[in-house]
């Protein structure tokens, strides 16, 4: 598969996002990741859907190649308004999304902010945010916050990253296509010849610190068909990923009860199939 075009994006609060355009004579299909990841993880998934969909993914604000000004507010909102200034600069029209964890939010987000913008979507888990969070996330402080700070940055080399990640769970589980595209695309250069991750971990805090949203009141208002996937993990996205599906108008549920929260890397043929029937 050739490389995608990269194209920077002017979004709103002096961020410049990027959009990794794949090509294609397809309607456009707009993919937008999880916190901490990138585009071009989505990248195993883009292959296998590049005969039928233009496929375009986004570094949203703090991730990947995106540049934004120091100290920026990681307001979700934010994130929906880098999702609508893709479709602006390459004037998309007709889009359908596909949207894992943080991304499946920050395109509701953005259908919110301009109705009629996403015309079908497909969500894994997306983390909607419910008024009474402690009866999905028990006992619990938000614990990705502090992982993330604890987070190892800097690697000899992505070969060493990959042997690394790979070798623990929650890696262990994903493919290996899937895998070399997050840390290929997620890690930088630097001049001593290691690699550092780009989505550093007081941005990916940040960005975790900021997952209550006003989205889940808002529901009832989304209209677009909407296949929201769930995993059989039993964590807090999957116990959410069921009433956002019950609770969006025209939406179906789609359980895969062997997967986890990573299951767009864990099998991304079976998940590239489901989106492929959800959107066609």
């Amino acid at each position: 598969m050739h490389e995608p075009m990269a194209i920077p994006v002017e979004s709103s609060d002096g961020v410049t996002v990027v959009a990794h355009d794949h090509g294609g004579e397809g309607p456009p299909m707009v993919f937008c990741h999880a916190t901490g990841f990138h585009g071009r993880y989505w990248d195993p998934i883009c292959i296998r859907l590049a005969e039928s969909y233009r496929c375009i993914t986004i570094d949203l604000r703090g991730h990947g190649d995106s540049v934004v000004p120091v100290g920026l507010d990681m307001n979700w909102n934010g994130m929906g308004d880098d999702v609508l200034a893709v479709l602006d600069t390459l004037g998309l029209s007709e889009v359908r999304a596909v949207g894992h964890s943080m991304g499946g939010c920050a395109i509701l987000i953005a259908e919110l902010a301009r109705p009629g913008s996403i015309i079908g979507a497909w969500l894994c888990e997306p983390i909607v945010m419910p008024p009474d969070r402690d009866a999905f996330f028990p006992n619990d402080d938000n614990p990705m916050v502090a992982a993330a700070l604890k987070r190892r940055e800097i690697f000899d080399s992505r070969d060493a990253v990959f042997d690394r990640y790979g070798s623990r769970p929650p890696f262990s589980g994903v493919e290996p296509e899937a895998l070399r595209a997050y840390v290929d695309h997620g890690f930088a250069d630097q001049a001593d010849g290691t690699v550092i991750l780009k989505c550093r971990g007081k941005v990916e805090a940040a960005v975790f610190s900021n997952s209550q949203t006003d989205v889940h009141g808002r529901l009832g208002e989304i209209r677009t068909p909407t296949v929201v996937a769930g995993s059989g993990d039993g964590d807090g996205p999957a116990n959410i990923a069921p009433v956002v599906a019950d609770q969006l108008p025209n939406a179906t549920f789609e359980h895969f009860g062997d997967l986890t929260h990573f299951a767009p890397m864990e099998d991304p043929q079976r998940i590239a199939q489901s989106i492929q029937r959800a959107l066609a």
